[in-house]
């Protein structure tokens, strides 16, 4: 068996091993359509060999080798179409049929020309090189390119210049002579050798990718409340802790806020919970579209509500609570559902140096019960932690913290 032989049975291989690790995370991911068309890009890897195998024992084997070359034309097309799905970026049809089409009809012309012809060999591997280029294309589309997206557009330049490189590696050295003796040259051994390191960094990038993104998406997933739209508890556990300490090592302020809606069990017994969703679903987006994209905004369950707001002061937070009191309570009866005015009622902290998140929450808490307390549809602020609010001294901080309408502080911890 040659060294060509040798080379083309591990890509085999490898190709199998491919085909299986796409489709596992097409099956156990459903939405990850991307990788179903990369598993059938790799499954082309069985019919290259199939043909590659039978052309020494061919008499004329030109169609086999014609084959060989639309089946790795077509394994490259639908990677593309792979990527294209996976990175959600619209699909080059056009360019893709164009250069598949036209590959497919001038390397028709090109049978008969000897194999060490250069120009042969330029029309030869440039289709495998252009369809490089546009999978570059595919990856920059995608604006959310990270480290491994960029290592994959090197990647493919590297493969496209290979291929490029090839017709003068055949000019130097020889390509056999005849379809026949393509296996049994060296040329046929570091081509294969050099296509199979490609195939394999190829392939081991691109499941990267995917893994990452389907990780990614799960983790997603479990830490998105499906009604709101909003973080979950855990997902606000463990964003809201991130940039905490972010905010408390660059010397940022930080401010905690809860929200509940006011008398939601009326609502709920009185319009039925199906309009209740409605409303925490409703105040979700109010909630998200207040506050700016630092915002870590959660739902912590029923109608409660919390928000981290890292890099703002009191007043930020202050007047965004404010204007989302304000647009939740003056729905128009059309929009809210109810006959009544729906209204909030907000707790906010100031993150004191050196504070835990609980401590924060648990101080935002306390200002929520205290707006409660006082008759609801207003936004109440915590007195720093490291004042008594029921000492004439932490009364008056509080009083000075929350002088604008509808700001009370916080003298007691209520329940309900």
């Amino acid at each position: 068996m040659s060294a060509a032989s040798i080379v083309l049975a591990i890509n085999l291989c490898v190709g199998a091993i491919f085909v299986s690790a796409f489709g596992f995370i097409a099956v156990y991911r459903r939405s990850a359509v991307g990788a179903r068309w990369q598993a059938l890009a790799y499954s082309m890897t069985f019919v290259i060999g199939l043909l590659e195998y039978s052309m020494p024992y061919q008499t004329n084997a030109q169609a086999a080798a014609y084959g060989s070359f639309a089946a790795f034309l077509t394994a490259m097309l639908l990677s593309n179409i792979g990527l294209a799905r996976h990175y959600e970026v619209r699909v080059p049809w056009l360019s893709l049929g164009l250069l598949f089409a036209l590959a497919l009809g001038i390397n028709l012309f090109t049978l008969g020309m000897p194999r060490d012809s250069l120009a042969r060999g330029l029309i030869y591997q440039a289709p495998y090189a252009l369809m490089h280029v546009i999978g570059i294309q595919i990856i920059l589309a995608n604006r959310s390119r990270r480290m491994l997206d960029l290592t994959l557009v090197s990647l493919f330049a590297l493969s496209a210049l290979t291929f490029l490189g090839k017709p003068f590696l055949a000019l130097a050295i020889g390509s056999g002579g005849s379809v026949q003796g393509y296996l049994s040259s060296n040329y046929a051994a570091i081509s294969q050798a050099s296509g199979g390191v490609l195939i394999i960094a190829n392939g081991l990038l691109i499941l990267l990718i995917m893994t990452r993104d389907v990780i990614a998406d799960m983790t997603t997933l479990s830490e998105t409340d499906p009604l709101s739209g909003l973080l979950n508890r855990r997902g606000f556990d463990e964003q809201a802790e991130r940039a905490r300490l972010m905010a408390q090592r660059a010397g940022m302020p930080a401010v905690a806020i809860t929200a509940d809606i006011d008398h939601f069990k009326q609502i709920n017994d009185t319009y039925g919970h199906d309009r209740g969703d409605q409303v925490i679903a409703m105040f979700g987006e109010l909630l998200k579209e207040s506050f700016d994209q630092r915002a870590v905004v959660a739902r912590m369950g029923g109608e409660e509500f919390a928000v981290l707001l890292p890099g703002a002061g009191l007043t930020v937070a202050r007047g965004a609570a404010e204007a989302a009191r304000l647009r939740l309570r003056d729905l128009p009866k059309e929009i809210r559902g109810t006959d009544k005015r729906i209204t909030c009622s907000f707790g906010i902290a100031v993150l004191d140096e050196g504070e835990s998140l609980s401590n924060l929450l648990r101080r935002a808490d306390m200002a929520l019960y205290d707006a409660k307390a006082k008759g609801r549809d207003r936004v109440s602020i915590a007195p720093a932690p490291s004042l008594d609010s029921n000492t004439p001294q932490g009364a008056a901080s509080a009083e000075k913290l929350s002088s604008a309408p509808h700001a009370e502080p916080v003298r007691t911890r209520l329940s309900g």
